[in-house]
């Protein structure tokens, strides 16, 4: 196990962080802003599970585990090689996302149909679950610009891609099973 008692090295002073294979790169570089916006992702879920109880906050609790192996995964090239660096490689797996999909069809199952696009609000549960939605989109969004050179779990993007869609429709379990969505109404403040 190990033990995280030194929270500051230093050695990012220049710019620079260590991939989980210990590569050096910028910390502006494509991996590091996917890794960095699922952990931002990861911080906005636990603030949906301050709201959050029983089933959901189970579910979400789940998340937020896979999605440390999310961060892992885009953390180390696709050409990593388990034990490099001490240890194996973690990637994300098919049955992670089939988890979430079979929850996603779970949860439509309670729902009435949306006739409407819906603003992200309603409960303090939902609004949270829509601002985790749009920071699953961005993660996602630069994990595609990350394999885009080639270098990453195809997985991990079709994971970002259900989670976006899973935080969507809990949202609208959140408020009340989609009763207390808040409908968009088109041209509403054109008068």
């Amino acid at each position: 196990m190990v033990v995280l008692n030194k929270i500051y090295t230093r050695t990012g002073d220049t710019g620079e962080t260590a991939l989980g294979d210990g590569t050096r790169v910028p910390k502006d570089s494509a991996r590091v802003a996917a890794y960095g916006t699922v952990d931002e992702l990861n911080a906005t879920l636990g603030l949906a599970r301050l709201h959050a109880e029983g089933e959901m906050a189970a579910a979400i609790t789940r998340i937020q585990n896979d999605l440390f192996d999310l961060g892992a995964d885009l953390a180390r090239p696709e050409r990593a090689r388990d034990g490099e660096a001490g240890y194996p490689v973690l990637r994300i797996v098919p049955v992670q996302i089939d988890r979430l999909e079979a929850e996603i069809d779970a949860m439509i199952a309670r729902l009435e149909p949306l006739h409407s696009f819906i603003l992200p609000a309603g409960s303090a549960l939902a609004a949270h679950l829509h601002l985790a939605r749009t920071v699953a989109r961005r993660a996602e969004r630069e994990a595609v610009t990350l394999a885009s050179g080639g270098d990453a779990n195809p997985d991990a993007i079709r994971y970002l891609n259900r989670l976006s869609d899973w935080c969507f429709v809990a949202a609208r379990i959140a408020n009340d099973a989609g009763r207390a969505d808040v409908l968009w109404v088109p041209g509403l403040t054109r008068g």
